[in-house]
């Protein structure tokens, strides 16, 4: 076929709670398109967009894929994005590259968190945004209820522009109203239209009847500038709807946007890397939006942020797992290319005469980590390698080897996210890895002054060691490490041995005295000491001062500290008393609530850390998983007296190994 013009693309990304229909909607359009005989279902483990295993055994999405239809001589580009809060990441890359978001909402679930999260992802992405109700052949359900829902929580400006006829199983067909056929909520419709524009406003008011032509072209204006948000009607699995919607799409929403990014024209290459894939067998896949010139194979480009040589061999249309190769992808398209080098998500492919650096999408931060280590020698030797390409293909995925603890961290959205990715690793690589809980990161200080004579004296034979310190410690700031300051006069420790002294404080504080964690908190002053003319040395007054603040420290009480989490959580207000009170056995303290005025509540609190390692299965039972939450590491606090034993017996002798 001819090579398509930007202004045949529509680029819309799915997104909604998990459930509501959004893959079974992205196969139903593709089938719709004649590109198969038989379209892809999800409970028969044929779908064409969830086709990773993982989503196979599931039944939902956790990734996005990507399906071109072709409709009416455009290419819809529909990203389908996963509605799991674990997977949101890939929710949040699709938006960054689409024209428009269509957020689904299930008819007989109405709102839910997931959708929530999608709403204000989208707001803060600035996409013109359509509302599509799905599901409408379920018993029970009511289009005019889910409406009044929708309109409470998102504002009056989110129009249902269909209705359904008939209800439940017996649903039949969608009405357009831009015909007027049901009067009273044409009306409405038409109102909200003519509010938009101020030439129909005048008309509206004037009495003038406005046309399909003028109720269309103001709908297409208001869509964009986010003043009209239209409402669907829909029963995607029944196939009911989705030809009108694939017309909508084509007919209302945006083409690519006509103003290029900063620093890009039509003739400059700047393609942006959204998704990156880990194939065993195809290799690494980089997926783009092409923002500027056309992108053709055989093209030599780099990394923009880099400046890494990249050679593109073929560029492929991606339908779901499978590529197809293409003469070129047009600005705006949507193309993936294979066996880039150096490139990663959210790079930027561009001209070396020419660099441009397109923005990625801000990520959430990880809310869960296991600690891995391989199997065998052989998933060793193969960990490495298995890690990188699995982060890469997922940038919410977070590797770390923690310094304190010396374990090796995975890092992700929640507890499904990273057990699953531990199982891509096995299945893709053949990296088999054992989990377990990251250890935590303690800390220990002292609660009061404390002061040390210590003598390091030893002779055995020809010259000896002698080093002698006087030290005084006190509590400081437990967000401050070890200050130290030597007020000696008189040079009875001499000059030159001061350092040692300091450098034995400080290499102590790295192991403290109660169960081996890094010490923070303390001021250190070296005040006097004595030294030998023969057998003093930096060693000497090194293991001196090591040895001279373990002993201070004994002396200045001791106290174990733990790391305190801000944690916002998102809940359902009926579960919002449960949640807290789960909050508060975890020994959190609640500082407020806010509810957010569309059925949710956001409870703010401070957590342990050790009480929060696996808050997100909690709260995932507690709320039926409608619930979700953010964490970050805020302070130190001291632990509990009736806990501080347990923890010195659990992680002493292995810090001390």
């Amino acid at each position: 076929m001819a090579a398509l013009a930007t202004s045949q693309i529509r680029n819309i990304v799915l997104a909604a709670h998990s459930g509501a229909g959004k893959t079974t909607l992205a196969d139903a359009m593709y089938y719709k398109t004649g590109a198969v005989n038989r379209r892809g279902r999800v409970d028969e483990q044929t779908s064409l967009s969830d086709y990773e295993p993982e989503e196979q055994e599931r039944g939902s999405s956790v990734q996005m894929a990507i399906l071109p239809c072709m409709w009416r001589d455009h290419k819809i580009n529909v990203l389908d994005t996963p509605g799991y809060p674990d997977f949101r990441g890939d929710m949040l890359s699709a938006m960054r590259v689409a024209d428009a978001a269509v957020m689904l909402i299930s008819a007989p679930s109405g709102i839910e968190v997931g959708s929530i999260q999608a709403w204000q992802a989208a707001e803060e992405a600035e996409l013109p945004r359509i509302i599509v109700v799905n599901k409408l052949d379920r018993p029970e359900t009511d289009f005019d209820e889910v409406v009044s829902v929708i309109q409470d929580a998102w504002g009056r400006m989110c129009v249902p522009i269909q209705a359904p006829e008939g209800s439940g199983e017996g649903l039949t067909a969608i009405t357009d109203l831009l015909d007027g056929a049901v009067e009273d909520m044409s009306e409405e419709m038409v109102e909200a239209i003519a509010e938009s524009d101020d030439d129909l406003m005048m008309m509206y008011l004037e009495g003038e009847e406005l046309s399909a032509e003028d109720l269309v072209n103001g709908l297409r204006s208001a869509i964009r500038s986010g003043t009209v948000i239209p409402i669907f009607a829909m029963a995607a699995d029944k196939e009911i709807g989705v030809e009108q919607f694939m017309d909508a799409v084509v007919d209302l929403l945006p083409a690519p946007d006509d103003e290029l990014p900063k620093d890009v024209t039509g003739d400059t290459p700047a393609n942006l890397i959204f998704k990156t894939s880990a194939d065993p067998f195809v290799g690494k896949v980089s997926y783009m939006r092409v923002h500027g010139a056309s992108l053709l194979p055989n093209s030599q480009l780099v990394t923009g942020s880099k400046g890494d040589s990249e050679r593109v061999a073929q560029v492929y249309s991606p339908v779901g797992k499978e590529l197809t190769v293409v003469d070129e992808a047009v600005r705006g398209d949507i193309a993936a290319v294979t066996k880039l080098q150096e490139a990663s998500t959210y790079d930027t492919l561009c001209s070396r005469d020419n660099m441009v650096e397109l923005e990625g999408a801000e990520l959430p931060a990880p809310i869960f980590a296991l600690a891995i280590s391989p199997e065998s020698q052989a998933d060793l030797d193969k960990m490495a390698t298995s890690l990188t390409r699995i982060t890469e293909e997922d940038p919410t995925l977070h590797l770390e080897r923690n310094a304190e603890t010396g374990q090796l961290v995975l890092h992700g959205l929640g507890d499904i996210h990273v057990e699953m990715a531990i199982q891509r690793i096995a299945r893709k690589f053949e990296v088999s890895l054992t989990t377990s809980l990251p250890k935590i990161a303690y800390r220990e200080t002292i609660v009061s002054n404390a002061d040390v004579d210590y003598k390091h004296k030893k002779q055995s034979g020809g010259s000896g060691q002698y080093g002698h310190v006087l030290m005084r410690v006190a509590p400081s700031q437990p967000d401050s490490g070890i200050e130290f300051s030597s007020s000696v006069v008189g040079g009875n420790v001499p000059r030159e041995y001061i350092p040692s002294v300091e450098k034995g404080v400080r290499n102590a504080a790295a192991q403290g005295v109660l169960a081996g964690f890094p010490v923070v908190g303390i001021n250190v002053e070296l005040y006097d000491g004595s030294s030998h003319s023969v057998d003093s040395s930096g060693v000497a007054f090194e293991i001196a001062g090591s040895m001279g603040f373990r002993q201070a420290m004994r002396d200045a009480r001791p106290q174990l500290l733990e790391p305190v989490l801000k944690v916002d959580v998102m809940v359902p207000d009926e579960t919002a008393g449960d949640v807290m009170g789960d909050l508060n056995r975890k020994r959190a303290r609640i500082s407020g609530m806010e509810p957010l005025g569309n059925g949710f509540t956001v409870v703010k609190a401070e957590a342990p850390t050790s009480t929060m390692q696996r808050y997100a299965a909690d709260l995932r039972s507690l709320t039926q998983a409608r619930g979700s939450f953010s964490v970050q590491v805020d302070h130190y606090e001291p632990v509990p007296a009736q806990d501080t034993d347990r923890v010195i017996a659990q992680y002493a002798d292995e810090n001390r190994r």
